[in-house]
């Protein structure tokens, strides 16, 4: 997998995003909405396709609330203002608060996965995935001391691989960078065609599988469809079944 090729800079988060010692309320959270105007801009400016999807009145409080980050952050901004983004014609999914059409919210998503209940601390959170089955998680001290940094687990490679870019970064990569060079292993001839089939909710899995020596060729290996859960599932149990 190509690394995304994009001027790194340095991203503040939150500390709540990783522990906090008292859950603040949604008014504290709300209370500068100056990144969603920030991020209306950039949006304006995009490359890429890209499709806001709306929030469910008092759904976004919620996710706001479970998740403990501020709207004055590009994170917080998504996830109260928009029920999710939609990247590529549905390629990339960006988790907000949940929509119908993208029935995920980013804490609803992470719990369970990478927190039991809601206010614990995060060693990584899952923020984005993709049509082929790979996942974007932002760093909480899983994968080394980058605090912050975006990592992918790429269905080709069964690892997470650090991008080298924080969660605003990727933003922008998602809106004007070069999704096609990233994917440039991951896309198969007639993808647009069979993107068209697939929910947000669901992705593409493939057999052979894609870090094996018989699954270099997505050409050649067949698809199917399965709900996404079950992705990540399958490439997390088999992570530890090959380091066992």
């Amino acid at each position: 997998m190509k690394h995304i090729v994009i001027f790194i800079c340095i991203v503040i988060l939150s500390p709540s995003l990783f522990g906090q010692t008292k859950m603040r309320t949604v008014e504290e959270l709300t209370s500068d909405t100056s990144a969603w105007t920030l991020l209306q801009q950039e949006i304006a400016g995009a490359k890429n396709k890209v499709e806001l999807l709306p929030v469910n009145v008092g759904q976004n409080k919620v996710a706001i609330y479970q998740t403990q980050v501020t709207t004055h952050s590009y994170m917080g901004a998504v996830v109260y203002f928009t029920g999710g983004i939609l990247i590529d014609h549905g390629w990339i999914r960006i988790l907000g608060s949940g929509n119908q059409k993208l029935n995920r919210s980013l804490p609803g998503w992470n719990k369970g996965k990478t927190f039991k209940e809601v206010g614990e601390k995060p060693n990584f959170l899952l923020i984005a995935d993709d049509a082929v089955g790979g996942f974007f998680a932002i760093n909480g001290g899983e994968f080394g001391q980058d605090l912050g940094q975006i990592y992918y687990l790429a269905p080709d490679q069964l690892k997470w691989e650090a991008l080298n870019i924080g969660y605003s970064q990727f933003l922008s990569f998602c809106f004007a960078g070069n999704i096609n060079q990233f994917y440039s292993n991951l896309r198969w001839k007639s993808w647009q065609q069979d993107l068209k089939k697939l929910s947000p909710d669901q992705v593409f899995s493939f057999y052979p599988f894609l870090w094996t020596v018989e699954g270099k060729s997505i050409e050649k290996a067949s698809r199917k469809i399965v709900p996404v859960y079950e992705q990540y599932d399958f490439l997390t149990n088999s992570m530890k079944q090959l380091k066992q």
